[in-house]
């Protein structure tokens, strides 16, 4: 969204603090179902429950500054398990944002018991049904897992 001054005019090749862009992000709950392997992690792995299953939609690289990564790990740490909760992964391609977990990405993860739930910002659902832009905002722990869908 732009915002501008009353009376304010349009100056081509100039920016200016009477012309604003503001960024509209959606927000919704998503249950981590794992983390790829950072120091002490690089991303969040989200994805949503359909027809029963969980689904993968998108890693979650923003949002965190190193105090609140090191805590999360550290509770994050006691859900791990060795079993993949994603119904649909590993994926075939990467798609065109860089959202998809290939075979070979899926090396870098680490699986967790689908039992936490996030609240994610992002700008928008892709194509192929992830995420752009996404970014973490919180743990919900008045969510149970089993009820996160896509909204």
């Amino acid at each position: 969204m732009i915002v501008k001054r009353r009376g304010s005019i349009y100056e081509p090749g100039r920016r200016s603090s009477a012309w604003l862009k503001y960024k509209i992000n959606q927000s919704q709950e998503f249950v981590i179902g794992g983390y790829t392997a950072g120091n002490p992690f690089d991303a969040l792995i989200v994805g949503c429950y359909d027809a029963g299953k969980l689904r993968y939609i998108s890693r979650v690289k923003a949002g965190f500054n190193p105090p609140l990564r090191r805590e999360l790990y550290a509770f994050l740490r006691t859900l791990e398990t060795h079993r993949c909760p994603f119904a649909n992964l590993p994926e075939a391609r990467r798609y065109r944002w860089d959202v998809g977990l290939t075979q070979a990405d899926i090396k870098n993860c680490r699986w967790l018991r689908p039992l936490l739930v996030a609240q994610i910002e992002f700008t928008e659902w892709t194509p192929d049904g992830h995420l752009r832009h996404s970014s973490f905002a919180g743990i919900r722990d008045d969510k149970d897992a089993r009820l996160i869908v896509r909204e």
